[in-house]
């Protein structure tokens, strides 16, 4: 269960990143509502996995899924660029990721 807690405080913390991004600096309210609610959302089901999971491995999935689901969703939706660079960038990220849940630390 700790790994699906993980997971989906992972897609959370994706939507609070986007949410704060279309606030436009706090200036639109559903956005930012949007993100208030997702953020503590996120927090709190990364602490329920944090339980029996390691720390390292815990907070490294999280931001991991974080940050690649955020260049995604730049790169698909909202026209930022995916640059030789930054996809390599991103599969660095997801490499270390699988690599530190076939380490077996947390399973």
């Amino acid at each position: 269960m700790s790994w699906i807690y993980l997971i989906l405080a992972g897609l959370l913390e994706i939507v609070w990143a986007v949410a704060m991004k279309q606030s436009a600096g706090f200036t639109r309210l559903t956005p930012t509502l949007l993100m208030a609610a997702a953020m503590p959302a996120s927090f709190f089901l990364l602490a329920l996995a944090m339980r029996s999971l390691p720390l390292g491995t815990a907070y490294m999935v999280w931001t991991g899924i974080g940050a690649i689901g955020a260049f995604a969703v730049g790169v698909l939706w909202l026209g930022e660029p995916a640059t030789a660079l930054r996809v390599l960038a991103a599969l660095l990220i997801a490499g270390g990721i699988i690599l530190m849940k076939l380490s077996g630390d947390g399973i």
